[in-house]
């Protein structure tokens, strides 16, 4: 159904965006991160607002908002593998508490406290990057077999008005994806600065926020 094979291919788009957004973040903060001999508050916090950034933006997909709704009408047999999906996004949670409770606890920052913080982000990046993986393999296959006729050409309709609100949003406030570079982060113990060719900085809250499963 033509239907069917234009969203599944709009969703395709929003994985593949999601998923460069996701590894150039883990990429950028590798090496930042694993040339620094100490770490400051600030790039604590900086890392845990981008990481719950991230994570909140997950729940505005199309997937999440429109697609698997469907499913859920269309075949409660599927809470098994939603189970699953959402268990990835508790994993990925898990990560950004890690960080943020780093942030907010008067401890020394270490070699050893880099090699965590690079470990907390290897595991947000590898689950959200899994539940990617495991949506277009097994949710899209699922929703081809259980939503029918008319289901398709109501989602569709849910996609015009979505990007007809998203175009509007634009203009007055930009998305938190896709995650592209910032400046440096500041550096301490006199480390480098960041890759070259970073782009200009992007503004980051004063506050970092909190993840909400």
């Amino acid at each position: 159904m033509l239907t069917a094979t234009y969203i599944l291919v709009s969703l395709s788009v929003e994985q593949a965006s999601i998923r460069m957004s996701l590894l150039a973040f883990q990429k950028y903060m590798q090496v930042q991160l694993r040339q620094q001999s100490r770490l400051s508050l600030a790039q604590l916090q900086y890392t845990g607002d981008w990481l719950n950034r991230l994570y909140q933006g997950s729940y505005w997909r199309k997937v999440e908002m429109y697609l698997i709704p469907a499913i859920r009408q269309a075949a409660p047999h599927a809470d098994g593998l939603l189970d699953e999906l959402n268990g990835l996004n508790h994993a990925a949670l898990e990560s950004i508490n890690v960080v943020q409770q780093r942030a907010g606890a008067a401890i020394d920052h270490s070699e050893l406290q880099a090699e965590q913080l690079c470990a907390a982000i290897d595991a947000f990046c590898a689950a959200l990057l899994q539940r990617l993986e495991k949506e277009e393999r097994e949710l899209f296959a699922l929703a081809r077999k259980v939503i029918v006729g008319e289901a398709w050409f109501a989602i569709a309709y849910q996609f015009l008005a979505h990007d007809a609100r998203a175009q509007e949003a634009r203009r007055g406030k930009a998305q938190v994806l896709p995650f592209v570079l910032p400046a440096p982060l500041p550096a301490t113990g006199g480390a480098e600065t960041a890759a070259d060719g970073a782009a200009s900085a992007l503004p980051v809250a004063a506050q970092p926020l909190r993840a909400q499963a």
